[in-house]
């Protein structure tokens, strides 16, 4: 990866006062079940925080919840659902501390959480983004994900899904962070242009982590912060629609053509297998794979214009990008069947010959 100056107004931490360094920006939608909770965990955590909560025109009692929280929690009241991108460009706009927080409402920070991810970037001006070691909510013995993985066709996954939580135990390179918990400098959010706020819902955290690593960063794991997640697969009746129209967004705006084009065969193979996902477990929301080709089809000269000014900020080639990503798909985390491991063993080799054919063509 290209080296990266530190800018001279970059953030220095300040182990006297780590709270005071961090703004942590929540975006809620009818989180009323876990809000308690996750901000009682956060401000017993991380005193001296900046703690930010904008709620997406909730339905339940968030709001009145929130009150209870006033002179400790800045609340933003939404009139409309603006999404989960929208919601915290809104939040981190008026944050005042240099480091950005990011956290789901249905997580619960534990003691010392906050001081390893800060100190991951102040101490490594190459460093980007970090997560935490997510683990599960109610069997925090066992994680949810140490970032994600990035397939080779954009599709992403857990990593470490299920596993024991100890089994991670250094900071390392993630090829993304998760949207549930995860920390930057404020300055470097806003070079990047923050959240896309156009996916509205799903994939955002993989294409600010893929615009940053472009932009010559990197992303990390931090194990020795600790985040638990209420984490449950939830496959709703729209889900398909944004994973698949953000996932084309965020391929057709981050790679070059020649990329694309030597990619053809990766990403066709991924439409049959997304495909049969559809078909095996959402049969009555099959139109949702055809709303996204529809949407991107209408949409195009917006999506050339965030393209162009992603290009712009461009320091790595796509060789780096597509070379950290896996071959292999987790099938087992929709479900335990026949068809998931059927699929694995014969989709995950073709995968890998294809990446291999990929990474010998694009050389940048």
């Amino acid at each position: 990866m290209n080296k990266v100056e530190e800018p001279a107004c970059s953030p220095q931490w300040n182990e006297q006062q780590p709270g005071s360094q961090a703004s942590i920006v929540i975006a809620n939608y009818n989180g009323s079940a876990y809000l308690d909770a996750c901000l009682s965990s956060v401000l017993a955590t991380s005193p001296g925080s900046e703690v930010i909560v904008i709620d997406n025109a909730s339905c339940d009692n968030s709001l009145a919840l929130l009150a209870g929280w006033a002179g400790r929690v800045q609340t933003v009241a939404l009139p409309n659902n603006i999404g989960y991108g929208a919601a915290n460009n809104l939040g981190a706009a008026i944050a005042h501390a240099p480091y950005l927080v990011f956290l789901n409402p249905d997580t619960e920070t534990e003691p010392g959480w906050l001081e390893p991810l800060i100190q991951a970037l102040a101490r490594d001006p190459q460093c980007g983004l970090v997560t935490p070691k997510i683990v599960k909510l109610r069997e925090a013995d066992r994680i949810n994900t140490c970032g994600l993985d990035v397939h080779i066709s954009g599709l992403t996954l857990c990593h470490g899904l299920n596993q024991v939580r100890d089994q991670v135990r250094r900071t390392e390179r993630t090829a993304s962070i998760s949207g549930a918990a995860f920390a930057m400098r404020k300055s470097l959010f806003v070079d990047v242009g923050g959240f896309d706020q156009s996916f509205f819902l799903y994939m955002e955290d993989t294409d600010l982590s893929w615009r940053v690593q472009q932009a010559g960063y990197t992303c990390k794991v931090v194990a020795a912060a600790v985040v638990r997640h209420a984490y449950t697969l939830r496959i709703g009746p729209r889900k398909v629609f944004y994973q698949e129209r953000n996932r084309y967004l965020m391929l057709v705006k981050c790679l070059q053509w020649a990329t694309l084009a030597a990619m053809l065969p990766v990403l066709l193979l991924a439409e049959v297998v997304t495909w049969g996902f559809v078909i095996l477990h959402q049969r009555q929301c099959w139109r949702n794979k055809i709303d996204a080709y529809l949407w991107v089809a209408r949409n195009w000269d917006r999506i050339m214009s965030s393209r162009r000014a992603v290009q712009s900020r461009r320091r790595i080639g796509d060789h780096q990008l597509l070379a950290q990503c896996t071959h292999s798909l987790a099938y087992d985390q929709v479900g335990q069947s026949g068809a998931t491991q059927l699929a694995g063993t014969l989709f995950d080799p073709i995968f890998g010959l294809l990446q291999q054919a990929v990474l010998a063509v694009v050389r940048w």
